[in-house]
């Protein structure tokens, strides 16, 4: 039944057997989980919780050590051997954590954004989980930006700074709009607008970083404009259908302006080359996009409904649909579902190169970090222990 459970989460669109499995299979276990022990009742639970497709690999890996210690059949030398891989692995993404470290506190932002969350260590975990073979240069930096930035439209601009801190980016940098705001704004525009330079040369070296820069700079204006939209709807107290919010989240969610990085960073790609990776995958950008706002509503929607902030999907479908919130929460679940088909398509297909493979890894591992984040609430703080959980050698 677990291994049934698990298959099921391969479905394609149109494949309905699989979609009954998993509802048999799901409820074969649930009627059955607290009558086992063992391996067996950690394995029930840890499916029934979150399938291993959903999964981000390099985190759950401690957990199958684990139980994998626990069989009676187990190989010793295995054993040993993963154990040292897992060690030495995790003190690489320490090593890792403390460059980005000195780097985020050589950059002295925090010091003038005292309204922003410092979720540096979090931000290095979702850029982690991209990709645990290869280290994408720049995600890292990208991931505490974005946070960031949200904040800055979330819980510090007025409206109308933000329309004018928004115009300054989306008019090519402008930094002359910027004067009229308040300082710590004007701080994080400079900032991002520097680091975004970086990010730029550092893809395209000396010959091709100005060729670069305005596709990064693009895909950071989408994501500022997204943010103003939902920005105006909380000032206007507008609740937006379902459909309506979702045409602006799956681009407010930061899914197509990682993915947009990421696509320089997966190998040596001429900008042609990457324009048109990105193109031929944008539906899977969208539905990995969709799962990324998706998982973050349902695991925060009840703490922003208390804080009064702007609706989420949880909220629009409620009013839409007249429905009290556990029918509501169900339905996201289910466009949940439906977006992993779509993906699949992609999982399974053959590439021409191992650049594309290696994007199109990427692109699916966000929408498991996102799963792994929020599938107990707001849980940019609860995955710590890959980077700060002991090692087996102490």
């Amino acid at each position: 039944m677990i291994e049934l459970l698990e298959a099921s989460h391969l479905a394609l669109e149109g494949e309905n057997i699989l979609h009954e499995a998993k509802a048999f299979s799901t409820g074969i276990l649930r009627e059955r989980v607290s009558s086992l022990d063992g391996r067996l009742f950690k394995r029930t639970v840890h499916a029934l919780e979150l399938p291993l497709h959903w999964r981000v690999q390099w985190f759950d890996i401690k957990w199958q050590i684990s139980l994998y210690e626990q069989r009676e059949d187990k190989e010793s030398n295995l054993l040993e051997l993963a154990k040292l891989n897992f060690n030495t692995v995790q003190a690489t993404h320490q090593r890792d954590l403390r460059e980005i470290s000195r780097w985020w506190r050589d950059l002295g932002l925090m010091e003038h954004v005292d309204f922003t969350r410092n979720r540096l260590v979090e931000s290095f975990l979702c850029a982690l989980g991209l990709s645990q073979e290869t280290r994408l240069s720049s995600l890292e930096e990208l991931e505490c930006f974005i946070l960031v930035i949200d904040d800055v439209y979330d819980l510090y601009g007025s409206l109308e700074e933000l329309e004018c801190f928004t115009s300054a980016i989306t008019r090519l940098w402008d930094s002359e709009q910027i004067q009229q705001l308040p300082e710590c704004m004007k701080v994080c525009f400079q900032a991002l607008d520097d680091v975004i330079h970086e990010i730029a040369y550092d893809i395209g070296k000396d010959e091709d970083w100005h060729r670069v820069l305005p596709h990064l700079a693009k895909a950071w204006a989408d994501f500022c404009k997204a943010l103003l939209t939902e920005a105006k709807w909380d000032n206007m107290g507008y609740t937006p259908s379902l459909e309506e919010y979702l045409s602006n989240a799956w681009t407010s969610s930061s899914g197509p302006l990682i993915m947009s990085h990421a696509s320089f960073s997966v190998g040596h790609m001429n900008l042609e080359d990457v324009a048109d990776l990105l193109e031929r995958n944008k539906d899977l950008i969208y539905n990995v996009s969709m799962i990324i706002r998706l998982c973050n509503d349902l695991g925060t929607s009840t703490a922003e409904r208390d804080r009064g902030d702007a609706p989420s999907s949880v909220v629009c479908y409620r009013r839409e649909a007249n429905v009290p919130e556990d029918v509501a929460r169900k339905h996201i679940k289910e466009l949940i579902n439906q977006a992993w088909k779509s993906i699949n398509a992609h999982c399974f297909g053959n590439f021409e190169t191992p650049f594309v493979r290696t994007f199109i890894d990427a692109t699916v591992n966000a929408a498991r970090v996102a799963h792994m984040l929020y599938q107990l609430g707001d849980g940019l703080a609860s995955r710590m222990v890959i980077l700060g959980g002991k090692s087996y050698l102490q």
